[in-house]
């Protein structure tokens, strides 16, 4: 192949273009999206125009559904202001200033038939507050009372509170729980003729059953056994209860 072949190959392989044909520079709104932010700041103003108009959109509600918010106190409160009685709150409804009171109507009318154990009393105090059943000495971890002619008397709630249980119990008779504030919960056992059920909210005073008898303090008589209970663990009612 000469030269001039070769010439005339090459011109026929080669792109033909008219003569005086500019090249097309790209347009500045391509330029402009061919940045590397331009995508993600495109993205975020758009989900910054959804939220603003998802935000108008219920604020604008007009359905009349109630919304509630939580006042700093913990209480839920509707839209109409009014407070949301449900709330776990209501559970401890002892006013903080109450203290607690005997479990009977007249403290003059009945004895301790069998006192709270204190392991720091006297041996002869500790004694006199174990509970003997055969041959067996358990603490007494409670206060009975009853009266001298073990006739039978009003139980009363010794604090304001919720009856959280109540129940016959195989041993210890009816049995009376009373949840107050400050984790506190009284337990009334050897009951009889019971007034409460559970779930009630009782105040300070209220009759929740009479003086009964039980099996395991058989020899107590007529009488109510009368718990105290802190964080689960019972505690000498005697620091609590008000002098009368």
């Amino acid at each position: 192949m000469n030269e001039q072949d070769k010439n005339k190959h090459v011109n026929e392989d080669a792109p033909k273009l008219n003569r005086g044909q500019e090249t097309v520079a790209p347009s500045a709104w391509k330029r402009m999206l061919s940045k590397k932010w331009v995508s993600p700041a495109a993205f975020m103003a758009a989900a910054a125009i959804i939220v603003t108009l998802m935000w108008i959109y219920q604020g604008t509600d007009s359905t009349g559904t109630t919304t509630k918010n939580a006042d700093p106190a913990g209480v839920n409160i509707s839209a109409d202001g009014k407070t949301d009685t449900k709330n776990e709150e209501t559970l401890q409804v002892a006013n903080l200033n109450e203290v607690m009171q005997w479990p009977v109507m007249d403290r003059s009318q009945v004895e301790v038939s069998l006192p709270f154990y204190d392991a720091e009393a006297s041996a002869t105090e500790r004694e006199q507050a174990m509970l003997v059943s055969g041959t067996t000495f358990t603490p007494h971890m409670a206060v009975d009372l009853a009266k001298a002619d073990n006739g039978a008397f009003d139980v009363v709630a010794a604090m304001s509170g919720r009856v959280t249980s109540v129940q016959q119990h195989p041993t210890n008779g009816y049995t009376v729980e009373i949840t107050h504030g400050d984790n506190l919960v009284t337990v009334y056992q050897s009951l009889s003729d019971i007034k409460v059920n559970e779930g009630d909210e009782v105040k300070q005073g209220t009759i929740i059953a009479k003086a009964g008898r039980s099996e395991l303090e058989k020899d107590q008589g007529v009488h109510v056994h009368f718990e105290v209970r802190e964080d689960g663990k019972p505690i000498n009612p005697n620091l609590l209860l008000e002098e009368q």
